[in-house]
């Protein structure tokens, strides 16, 4: 029996001893948790992400530095890619100027997207068909504005603006900026509604820079001419069909495209933070060096290599 109570009276000390050790560990933690609140802990940090603030100045997650506790809760945004458009009237060598800027910037390790207005998506470019074809009669300033616009809706919604959240840099031969100078100033509709459209259609989506071509209005006109003239006999023979020849706007009077020259200008007065004009009419290399110096001062500080 002896035996028996010694036996019993150890495991009762034992027992005893482990409430302790027990009772002093939960009083350790409850301390140790205790200065971590003070010190803007986990407990403020979870608090702090419920109110959408992230965390709060000093707060640390226990065993996680300040940036760690951030970025483990924040996954890492794609850089938004840069949106150049290309304007002027036909025949100044947009078309030519943005495939070599396209070219220099690729060489730049830079993802480059071409397309252009109206156009760049399948519905785009039928609307484009209707718009540039000379067959195309009795289409009246608003409409011919408005399917512009639903050209341009469509291509930025589905082409542009997915291509600029993929860090994508997006070249555009034309933009608003044409239908504010060709329906806005050539057909003498004014600039208000032109803009008013782009707000509610285009989510007001603005050009990092804009490239002005500034050319004689004659020589533009009679040059695109030529190459609509050209292009329709060469496109027949290979495919056997009459094209669309594009040459709509181009049967327009000279007053017309003086005025959409004037609009142009107009513009680049208004907003020359986002408009660079450079003169066209030089040899096209001397004219692609200064834009891609534009590209390079305005977007890039001024880092790149060679405008080749």
């Amino acid at each position: 029996m002896k035996q028996i109570a010694r036996c019993i009276r150890r495991i009762n000390g034992k027992r005893d001893g482990a409430r302790r050790i027990g009772g002093e560990k939960r009083r350790a933690e409850n301390a140790e948790q205790q200065q971590e609140s003070k010190r803007g802990g986990f407990s403020h940090w979870i608090q702090a992400d419920k109110n959408n603030r992230g965390p709060a100045a000093g707060a640390t997650v226990p065993g996680l530095r300040a940036h760690e506790c951030y970025d483990a809760r924040v996954p890492a945004k794609k850089t938004r890619g840069r949106f150049i458009t290309i304007e002027g009237l036909d025949g100044c060598g947009k078309s030519t100027q943005l495939g070599k800027l396209a070219s220099v910037l690729r060489k730049d390790g830079i993802n480059v997207l071409e397309t252009r207005e109206p156009g760049g998506t399948p519905t785009g470019e039928r609307i484009r068909s209707v718009l540039l074809d000379s067959r195309t009669a009795g289409l009246s300033p608003r409409a011919e504005m408005a399917l512009m616009f639903g050209a341009r809706a469509q291509h930025v919604d589905e082409v542009i603006l997915p291509a600029l959240a993929e860090g994508t840099w997006v070249l555009c031969d034309r933009f608003t900026d044409s239908t504010e100078a060709y329906q806005g100033g050539g057909r003498k509709l004014g600039s208000a509604p032109v803009l008013a459209l782009h707000k509610i259609l285009c989510h007001n989506l603005q050009p990092d820079l804009t490239i002005l071509m500034l050319s004689d209005v004659e020589a533009s006109v009679a040059r695109a001419r030529r190459r609509n003239q050209q292009r329709v006999p060469s496109v027949a023979l290979a495919t056997g069909s009459q094209p669309a020849d594009e040459n709509r706007f181009e049967q327009e009077s000279r007053a017309f495209f003086q005025r959409v020259a004037a609009a142009y200008k107009a513009i680049a007065k208004r907003e020359p933070e986002r408009v660079f004009a450079a003169d066209a009419r030089p040899a096209p290399d001397i004219v692609h060096r200064e834009i891609v110096a534009a590209v390079r001062g305005r977007l890039m500080g001024g880092k790149g290599t060679s405008a080749q």
